[in-house]
């Protein structure tokens, strides 16, 4: 398949209001929106210059990927798992969002951190939350699923929600809630979005990568 061919079918898929919404009612309210997602920066650009959003997030961390001179989409782990694995056993071997997570908190240590998931692999870097964080599971998705058997090993506040208007009212009320309560609004979010695969299918992606009905993504 040509890359042509996997951008005109990324541009059709339609794309929940609420969720361009909440992205740009977080990116208006002064929130630093991070994506960690296990697609491919192809997939996700191509997304959000489509609708708009791209300036709307400070980083992309994703498997890298490239046009080959063919025209096909080549990509590429995260982590290079043949030379230095990340050693996660709740990751997969190409991406731990676990790391990714240790090094956000790490370069900004005052800020808080609200990271919206529902896939399995979300669960290591909600693990990495402290209580000043929060947390956003879809209902009756893999990370929700295992948040609700392991509810003691999660520091964050946990919020759910089940749709995309779900996901915007809660997100939009957890933020205003956050700048009403700190003194200096600019130096207290982060949006972590998500994706729960890699790149198995168009739809499956965007819908992962920037929260349909989560984001991120």
């Amino acid at each position: 398949t040509k890359v042509q061919e996997i951008e005109e079918c990324l541009k059709k898929i339609p794309l929940s209001p609420n969720t361009i919404s909440a992205i740009r009612s977080a990116y208006a309210s002064g929130c630093d929106l991070r994506i960690v997602s296990d697609a491919n920066t192809f997939f996700i650009e191509t997304i959000l210059k489509y609708h708009g959003m791209l300036h709307c997030f400070s980083e992309i961390n994703t498997n890298p990927s490239f046009v080959t001179e063919d025209g096909s989409l080549k990509i590429l782990p995260y982590h290079d798992f043949k030379s230095s694995p990340h050693g996660c056993n709740l990751c997969p071997p190409n991406l731990c969002k676990g790391l990714i997570i240790d090094r956000i908190q790490a370069s900004s240590p005052k800020k808080r951190l609200i990271y919206i998931g529902d896939g399995k692999n979300d669960f290591c870097p909600s693990l990495k939350l402290s209580p000043r964080d929060h947390v956003m599971p879809r209902k009756n998705f893999p990370l929700w699923n295992t948040i609700c058997s392991n509810p003691k090993h999660i520091k964050a506040g946990v919020h759910e929600w089940i749709n995309g208007e779900e996901l915007e009212k809660t997100l939009k009320n957890l933020i205003h809630s956050l700048i009403l309560g700190d003194q200096n609004p600019n130096e207290f979010l982060r949006l972590g979005c998500k994706s729960e695969t890699g790149s198995v299918s168009a739809s499956r992606s965007i819908k992962n990568t920037v929260g349909v009905p989560h984001l991120c993504g």
